[in-house]
């Protein structure tokens, strides 16, 4: 869907972490609109659980299982907290903890002002002992209080007729909101909602018409018989629209969905759009899709779990909505949808040489998967595979597996307000004044990059095995983006590293110099 910087607020992605029996799965998007009457934008949040990711308990006193997820949302702007809130999340209560085959749905509102935020999300099953996942990303907001402006595209899944008032009502429907950027062949109708906002200020009472109408997004070509024109008679504060394209012939590939508001002189005004990828392989598109797929390295691959594997492996690389959509692949779709879906996420990064964007890839892959594999998790899920797919080969690499490291801290680290005139004090800084002896490492690996994108440079990984069983996790970075853990020095250290030399030992050095 839209990227953030584009300034239309609307994304979804899929979030997944591991678990020993479970891998939780949560779709999360969100929208912007705007209040013309109170000058107040506000964001809604989408969450659609999947149940069978999640542990289910027995209720106290009750015959009934129910899950439950922690959700917590922070916004800040600079160094001040714009919006939080924590609050649990329960299932629909089922009489069988085996018969979860279903989702569940939450949404949220709250106000912003206009500006830059960061937004983080944190879900946890509290019925699991696995981690919490972390969602981190930029937010803009921005609305005009006296210039026409229009909200983001949201995809809907449904709209029936509101019966009676609730968090889904809107304009006298129930709209449920369509997480995802991935249209099925099973979706005919591609359902949109979008606001416009303070046309009359520019056109008065005169009307306008609103275009949607879909386009390639390899080429930008408009494609024809893919749209509609709605009609307005007079402009409004706010104006709420709610249309569809008809998709059943829609082939597969890589779409933008576009509205765009015109005056009665057909000249554009202002307009939004939105990225999807539709899967239809029983559709040809003589212009392009089909028997370029047909045609391309993914026909090659005709095994139906060597395509679940190659879509899975994908997940470094790609984003959250491409995560999402893989995961749905993987699990509905056939032969077919799989080479058509691993072709365009190709095609999306090189539409002139998809095929060798795929076998640089392939080539990591059979890399990481030689070198990082571990009972039971191939190479490209372990930490170390997932970075070197992300980034490629480090530009350095310290392997360490038995560290002795001698210390001795100098200067004075911490304040002495509170031990001044005593004992303690003058113990204190005797021990600053002296070596600590030797500290013994855990094994670690330490990867140096000497650029990655965005102009981050001189980047440093430290990869540890805690459990001395050949299973490296990522323990800190200072990457843009990736892990930075609180005392690690001390961890890897098995903490005989003192808290007051936290970063001053040997590794933390050898960490700031990248070698």
């Amino acid at each position: 869907m839209k990227k953030i910087a584009l300034l239309v607020l609307t994304m979804a992605m899929a979030l997944a972490a591991m678990a020993e029996n479970k891998q939780l799965s949560v779709m999360f998007g969100y929208s912007s609109f705007y209040l013309p009457s109170t000058k107040q934008a506000y964001i809604e949040t989408y969450l659609d659980f999947n149940a069978w990711t999640l542990n289910f308990a027995k209720e106290e006193g009750q015959d009934q299982y129910r899950a439950t997820v922690e959700v917590a949302i922070v916004v800040r702007k600079n160094d001040s907290v714009a919006y939080v809130k924590k609050y649990d999340l329960k299932s629909p209560a089922i009489s069988n903890p085996d018969k979860n085959d279903f989702t569940f749905f939450d949404l949220q509102r709250f106000g912003l002002e206009n500006g830059i935020y960061d937004l983080e999300l944190n879900f946890r099953d509290k019925n699991s002992n696995q981690q919490p996942l972390v969602y981190r990303d930029k937010l803009v907001v921005y609305y005009s209080s006296d210039k026409p402006t229009i909200s983001n595209l949201q995809l809907m899944a449904s709209a029936t007729p509101t019966v009676q008032e609730n968090m889904l009502s809107r304009g006298g429907y129930d709209m449920v909101p369509y997480i995802n950027d991935f249209v099925p062949q099973s979706v005919s109708q591609l359902n949109m909602y979008f606001e416009v906002y303070n046309l009359n200020r520019e056109l008065g009472a005169q009307g306008y018409t609103i275009d949607t109408y879909l386009m390639k997004r390899e080429n930008g070509q408009r494609l024809n018989g893919f749209g509609n024109t709605l009609s307005r008679p007079i402009a409004k504060a706010s104006d709420p629209i709610y249309t569809s394209i008809d998709i059943a012939r829609l082939p597969s590939g890589n779409y933008t969905l576009v509205a765009e508001v015109r005056n009665m002189n057909g000249e554009s005004l202002m307009k939004a759009d939105l990225n999807f990828q539709r899967s239809n392989p029983h559709v040809e598109d003589d212009a392009m899709t089909s028997d370029y797929v047909a045609a391309s390295f993914a026909a090659l691959i005709t095994d139906n779990e060597k395509l679940n594997y190659y879509i899975d492996a994908l997940y470094p690389i790609a984003s959250t909505m491409e995560i999402a959509s893989g995961n749905q692949i993987v699990r509905e779709g056939d032969v077919a949808a799989k080479q058509s879906y691993l072709y365009h996420f190709w095609v999306a990064r090189d539409p002139l040489s998809p095929g060798e964007k795929w076998n640089e890839y392939r080539k990591r892959l059979e890399y990481v998967d030689e070198h990082f594999s571990y009972p039971k998790t191939p190479g490209y899920r372990t930490d170390r595979g997932r970075v070197y797919l992300q980034y490629g080969a480090p530009d350095y690499v310290r392997d360490e597996k038995n560290f002795v490291g001698a210390l001795r801290i100098t200067g004075n680290p911490k304040p002495q307000s509170n031990l001044e005139h005593t004992n303690e004090s003058s113990m204190y800084n005797d021990v600053l004044d002296q070596g600590l002896g030797h500290i013994y490492y855990l094994p670690y690996q330490l990867w140096r990059y000497n650029n990655l994108p965005g102009n981050d440079a001189n980047r440093v990984f430290l990869f540890w095995d805690d459990m001395r069983s050949g299973f490296y996790k990522l323990l800190n970075s200072n990457a843009v983006g990736e892990i930075n853990t609180p005392f690690w020095e001390r961890m890897l250290s098995q903490y005989q590293l003192p808290e007051e030399a936290e970063g001053q030992g040997e590794v933390g050095k050898q960490f700031s110099r990248g070698y």
